[in-house]
């Protein structure tokens, strides 16, 4: 399990992650890309613990996604079951084990800041944080994705699933799609990724 995950991450966190992974009863797998999400973590039927994190991750998002979901094993195992997975108890076992790797020697210096400021109160899903996912997504492969803040208004695009919108305007934070299929309205992240349609989509 070491040695597969020693690729997925930066070089100098490899010894601080093993030791939080230094438990009998957790198990880690790298699966292939989930469009829904980055890792989960789940207690299996025979009392072990497993964690799996998507292999398309750049090596920062693959850390910070790991730490995440080995803080709900440790949160489980201070407090119990009857917690909520994303509560305060998770959130103060995340910082608490997340600290150690917000440093220069682990993450670039432009993303350290965003990173304090995400982990006062982090959320869920880093992808929530749109300054931050759009930072850490400037480290991901190249591909043909284009976020929601970048369609024009009114154009069409594309989710990978197939479901077409068309852009509408900007709430506060949030931008309002239209379904094209079934004309319902959307929320959407501005750093929600897309496939834009060149065509135009009637």
């Amino acid at each position: 399990m070491e040695e597969a995950l020693i690729q997925y991450i930066p070089e100098q966190a490899v010894p601080k992650l093993l030791q939080l992974l230094d438990h009998d009863n957790l198990i880690v797998k790298v699966k292939n890309e989930r469009k829904t999400r980055h890792g989960d973590y789940k207690r299996l039927p025979s009392g072990k613990h497993q964690i799996t994190v998507n292999s398309n991750l750049n090596s920062y998002r693959f850390l910070i996604t790991l730490v995440h979901e080995i803080a709900h094993f440790e949160a489980y195992k201070s407090y119990g079951r009857s917690i909520k997975p994303h509560g305060q108890e998770w959130k103060l076992t995340f910082q608490r084990l997340m600290l150690p790797f917000l440093s220069p020697d682990i993450f670039p210096y432009d993303l350290l800041p965003l990173l304090a400021n995400h982990f006062k109160n982090p959320k869920a899903s880093s992808d929530t944080d749109t300054k931050l996912a759009y930072a850490l997504k400037q480290f991901d492969e190249p591909n043909d994705k284009t976020y929601i803040f970048e369609v024009p208004l009114g154009h069409t695009f594309k989710l990978y699933n197939g479901r077409m919108f068309k852009r509408g305007e900007k709430r506060v934070k949030r931008y309002e799609c239209i379904e094209i299929k079934t004309g319902r309205l959307y929320l959407f992240n501005p750093n929600a990724e897309v496939e834009l349609v060149t065509d135009d989509y009637e």
